[in-house]
């Protein structure tokens, strides 16, 4: 490795990093590929015409859509439990071996159930990609040292952008090919299985346990976080009642509510909107859908060298930066979403432009939103993303059904500047409350002795912690 006085420059927890971007991005091509599936199964056309063409109406395909969304949500708290006990390396090899499992058998499992068996796989999937995030962001918090968290999470999060522009870019042409629709779920499968040989061989749950991580690294980790020898064996029980009663809680929950709508309408009905109000056919649909998602690829490290430069300058504290960043991430998007509803087949490049700019500029959210968990709450990370990522799904399940009983004419543009305009209304409020009652100091309940005052009576005396030599040292921080 290439060192520095802080431990090494690049090390593996750039490689941790770079599993979870990977791991994000083939879960997600699962998850999405089912927005170009659709259009290809329904309307053979479109696509290679060699495959069968199954004429499912709108509401069958808005419960197809949403039922990935059924089981999503009931998992997200029974994961920040699991994350806890047995670690990220266990978890996140579940549902990526399960989504590999599954995305095979998609094809077969059409053809003999139709539409409710489509339903029934992904109601499966999404039961087993709720362990995702959870996951993610406590391995984030195990592995990222504070002056690093915006890049290795920022890093770790544009996996979700590569999935999309993914699931929506590359689609179109595996649809168009000799293996048809049914190839969107056979190359899922292949990539999936990849990353479970890639991660039972260098994943690990933390630095300590690594056998990788060299010493100069692993000291740097835990001396920046401040945690004793023996930390990660610690069980720090979660402080319900203190976490219940926050109000900056509270506001990261309304925020993530407002953009799990959104991020569910652009990823799910981007193409049905093009397909249906733009008329554009499936090839071009797929490329188009994914250039606002390759915007947000790109606007996500924008974002990021922004965020460095000015808190190494200290233009502005933490809290003011990721409220910034969230402001210009769902308030643009808000005002670009009444615009595209004006737009038909007449504007198509106008409406592609908009909804790109869209796009770019919600890439945002992730730096100004979804780390400030981190920042909470280190030790009850998981747990909180679980928590506000199930909560906040539930607006994602929800979403592709009130579409289907909104839009009932894919072609109407009235309809569409309906859930458009309820998008950008979603977008402003969460963020006014996220503005006013957010914030990025480390709770109070965050501590690992929060609780132990009214808990020494009932349990055994814990031995104290020793602390590593090597902890003493002092840390330069930014």
């Amino acid at each position: 490795f290439i060192t520095c006085t802080q431990g090494p420059l690049i090390g593996i927890r750039h490689l941790q990093a770079m599993l979870l971007f990977l791991v994000i991005c083939v879960n997600y091509m699962g998850r999405l590929n089912v927005s170009v599936a659709l259009v290809a199964i329904t309307d053979a056309a479109t696509s290679n015409p060699d495959f069968p063409q199954h004429d499912w109406t709108g509401p069958e395909k808005s419960y197809i859509l949403s039922s990935f969304y059924w089981g999503y949500t009931i998992t997200q708290f029974p994961a920040g439990f699991l994350v806890r006990r047995f670690g990220a390396k266990a978890i996140l090899f579940i549902p990526t071996i399960a989504t590999a499992i599954l995305s095979a058998l998609t094809p077969y499992c059409i053809s003999w159930g139709g539409w409710v068996a489509f339903c029934v796989l992904r109601l499966v999937m999404g039961l087993f990609q709720g362990l995702i995030f959870p996951c993610i962001h406590e391995h984030l918090a195990k592995w990222s040292p504070p002056m690093e968290r915006n890049r290795l999470g920022v890093f770790a999060y544009s996996g979700s952008d590569c999935g999309v522009v993914m699931a929506m870019g590359i689609s179109g042409g595996i649809a168009y090919s000799a293996i048809g629709w049914p190839g969107l779920f056979y190359v899922t499968a292949g990539m999936c299985l990849a990353w479970c040989v890639i991660w039972v061989l260098l994943g690990a749950n933390n630095a300590p346990s690594s056998r990788l991580v060299g010493p100069d690294e692993r000291d740097y980790i835990e001396r920046s976080m401040a945690r004793p020898d023996g930390f990660h064996d610690q069980k720090i029980p979660v402080p319900w009642r203190a976490l219940w009663t926050s109000v900056p809680f509270y506001a990261l929950l309304i925020v993530t509510c407002a953009q799990g709508w959104s991020f569910s309408i652009m990823q799910l009905q981007t193409p049905a909107y093009m397909h249906g109000v733009l008329e554009m056919e499936i090839m071009k649909n797929a490329l188009y859908s994914a250039l606002p998602f390759v915007a947000m690829w790109c606007m996500s490290y924008m974002y990021l060298i922004f965020a460095d430069i000015a808190m190494s300058r200290q233009w502005m504290s933490l809290n003011v930066l990721r409220k910034s960043i969230s402001t210009v991430a769902l308030w643009g998007p808000a005002a670009a979403l009444i615009g595209i509803g004006f737009l038909d087949k007449e504007q198509t490049a106008l409406a592609i432009a908009l909804m790109t700019i869209n796009a770019g500029l919600n890439a945002g959210f992730g730096i100004g939103c979804n780390l400030t968990i981190i920042d909470m709450s280190p030790n009850h990370s998981g747990m909180i993303m679980a928590i506000i990522n199930g909560i906040s799904n539930l607006l994602s399940l929800g979403a592709p059904l009130l579409v289907g009983v909104i839009v009932t004419d894919e072609s109407s543009r009235g309809q569409w500047q309906i859930v458009f305009a309820m998008t950008a209304i979603l977008f402003f409020l969460g963020n006014l409350v996220y503005i006013i009652w957010g914030s990025t100091n480390q709770q109070p309940w965050d501590a690992a002795d929060f609780l132990k005052p009214r808990d020494l009576e009932q349990r055994p005396h814990l031995p104290p912690l020793k602390m590593d030599p090597a902890a003493s040292k002092t840390v330069k921080t930014h």
